[in-house]
């Protein structure tokens, strides 16, 4: 049952509010090309903290439904030993991704989010990383960063939405450098240099 007044346009809202901390002006900008306001932003990240606390919001893959819709792609993954499900919706905002929640195994309505974040499309091609010039702001995701440079590590982020990667890539003048990569709702933010050691 959708959720009245809390769509698409929100959920992205949500998704931006966490993004801000790093790039503020990105952030402004989606916020005007979604054609909203920093204050409609603001009640929208409001009304969802008030609606995931709510003990009548519906929890697992039903709330995504709730405010989204039916999932655009339903299939099976395995990770290790597990064999869970993954949904996927696609937002405006980022064409070329998709919004993907995974699901432990059970009933694919009543089991617990393992995670959710944005993943690449299924055909749409990743970008060229190379180099540190090439990761800029929201060029890549997490498993893009993880297959142009195949000695990333994953590390613990600093909230449950974010991610972070510890890397090795060439720097201005070729020379390799030690680098962590910081994702929000599995988007890169910013990259910084990670002392030796």
């Amino acid at each position: 049952m959708p959720v009245e007044g809390f769509a698409t346009t929100q959920f992205q809202l949500v998704l931006l509010r966490r993004m801000a901390d790093f790039n503020p002006g990105p952030v402004e900008r989606a916020v005007v090309r979604l054609g909203c306001t920093g204050a409609e932003a603001r009640e929208a990240n409001r009304r969802w903290q008030a609606m995931v606390r709510s003990a009548r919001f519906p929890r697992g893959a039903r709330r995504y439904a709730a405010v989204l819709g039916p999932p655009e792609a339903t299939f099976r993954r395995r990770i290790g030993d597990l064999v869970c499900t993954a949904q996927q919706w696609s937002l405006p905002l980022w064409p070329e991704l998709r919004f993907e929640i995974l699901l432990a195994p059970g009933e694919a309505g009543a089991a617990p989010v393992l995670n959710e974040w944005l993943v690449r499309a299924a055909g749409s091609p990743p970008p060229a990383l190379r180099t540190l010039a090439d990761l800029t702001p929201w060029s890549c995701v997490v498993s893009d960063l993880g297959a142009a440079f195949p000695d990333a590590r994953p590390r613990e982020g600093s909230a449950p939405t974010r991610w972070q990667l510890d890397f090795t890539a060439p720097g201005p003048t070729g020379e390799p450098q030690l680098l962590t990569a910081d994702f929000t709702w599995g988007l890169l933010q910013e990259v910084r240099p990670r002392p030796a050691g």
